[in-house]
């Protein structure tokens, strides 16, 4: 049995070399960008060339913003950093500590004490940051010495939601917070206090959420039963826009992770490839709105698992939402 399992995983792994060697660097116009390696644990901006131009090696990177001022503010698997390009830190938010039980493998269970996991941030107009916390269920707005303004709590104190509670999620203009539950397969939107306003099934796990300028919901999902796909959904719950796996012919899409519509209404998209997927498609698509791809980026050799990405040649300020990502 041991034997028959190592062989399926060398030959999976040998598949995933020859579809990366097949594979080119870029299709389409290249886009300048900036993205986040979750598995590599790095941050990197590449030029339109796909050449990488900068990097920063960070922990378990999945949500970053590239702010006016150059700098870049991404989560780090357990905080908040805001980094220079001369990669000098200039904000770092650590997670909230908090005990639970764990029981190892023949051993008795014991308390343990350790930061929460964060995979969302976000830089407010007024210069705070907005972090989710996954394991406490907190959404915080943080002032730039670290002084806690706004506190919503979506779980009892004390209460561990456990490493899929939350992936993503944005603090929106009217003061309300989307919030991605993975593990509950469901987009939540809370309002000011953290009382519940609407739901929005996701079958499959979402991990990023927008709110487009239109009122409507943008949402990537994972790779749970029913997942692979990037959705758009108006105030009604009503599905508008969808691009699923097997909509874009030898572009397999995987765990969708990252997500940016553009001015042009086109949809660029990451595709997460852990799992044991390495290799096994495209890291970036841009595709219409009728599913035409227009653009792909695939760097197997630098990169593992791209997560997050935000376009540089698209105009607009982040501090005011005119990113959409």
């Amino acid at each position: 049995m041991k034997l028959t399992k190592l062989i399926c995983v060398l030959t999976s792994l040998l598949a995933s070399h020859l579809v990366a060697a097949d594979m080119p660097l870029q299709t389409g116009k290249g886009h300048h960008f900036a993205c986040t390696d979750y598995s590599g644990k790095k941050v990197f901006i590449v030029n339109t060339e796909g050449k990488v131009e900068w990097e920063y090696a960070t922990g378990s990177c999945n949500d970053l913003w590239v702010l006016p001022n150059g700098n870049l503010l991404f989560n780090t698997g357990t905080g908040v950093q805001e980094v220079t390009r001369d990669k000098k830190i200039v904000f770092d938010y650590k997670g909230s500590p908090f005990k639970r039980t764990v029981k190892p493998k023949g051993g008795p269970a014991k308390e343990v004490e350790g930061p929460s996991e964060i995979y969302a941030c976000q830089r407010l107009a007024d210069g705070n940051t907005f972090i989710g916390e996954c394991n406490t269920g907190r959404l915080l707005v943080v002032t730039p010495d670290y002084k806690i303004v706004k506190e919503v709590r979506l779980l009892p104190e004390g209460k561990d939601g456990g490493h899929a509670y939350i992936r993503n999620a944005r603090y929106l203009s009217n003061g309300n917070f989307l919030v991605t539950h993975y593990g509950e397969e469901v987009v939540r939107e809370y309002d000011p206090q953290g009382k519940l306003v609407r739901d929005i099934p996701a079958k499959g796990g979402p991990h990023s959420v927008v709110r487009l300028s239109n009122g409507n919901t943008l949402i990537a999902i994972g790779d749970k039963p029913g997942g692979g796909r990037v959705f758009e959904v108006d105030p009604a719950g009503k599905i508008v826009w969808e691009v699923k796996d097997g909509d874009l012919p030898g572009l397999p899409l995987k765990f969708m992770t990252g997500v940016q519509r553009l001015p042009n209404g086109n949809t660029v998209i990451t595709n997460w490839l852990g799992h044991g997927k390495f290799g096994q498609s495209a890291h970036i698509i841009e595709v219409t709105p009728d599913k035409q791809v227009v653009w792909t980026f695939a760097d197997h050799k630098t990169m593992k698992t791209v997560s997050s990405i935000q376009l540089l040649d698209v105009p607009g300020n982040c501090l005011k939402g005119e990113i959409l990502h």
